[in-house]
């Protein structure tokens, strides 16, 4: 039998289309059983995460300094960082 090239690659969208509805499906129906079963465990009590000890700013960035000329191959001197943010 000779296929049209329109027959297969419709064949080959309704088959792609086809898995990705059932993997739609299929995470929303998981979704909900893994929340109900949350949902029904007793609710622990969380304890407070412990306070970050302060951080020296000009070590901070003596270690990162150190660490991006490590990476570069560069001198230390060669490079001058402006600011950091805390992620």
């Amino acid at each position: 039998m000779d296929y049209s090239t329109i027959f297969v690659c419709l064949m080959g969208m309704g088959t792609v289309f086809f898995g990705l509805i059932c993997l739609i499906v299929l995470t929303t129906l998981l979704g909900r059983l893994c929340s109900r079963k949350q949902q029904a465990a007793p609710a622990a009590a969380i304890p407070a995460p412990a306070a970050a000890p302060a951080v020296n700013q000009q070590e901070l960035i003596a270690a990162v300094s150190a660490a991006i000329a490590e990476e570069l191959g560069t001198d230390i001197t060669g490079i001058r960082i402006l600011s950091i943010k805390k992620l």
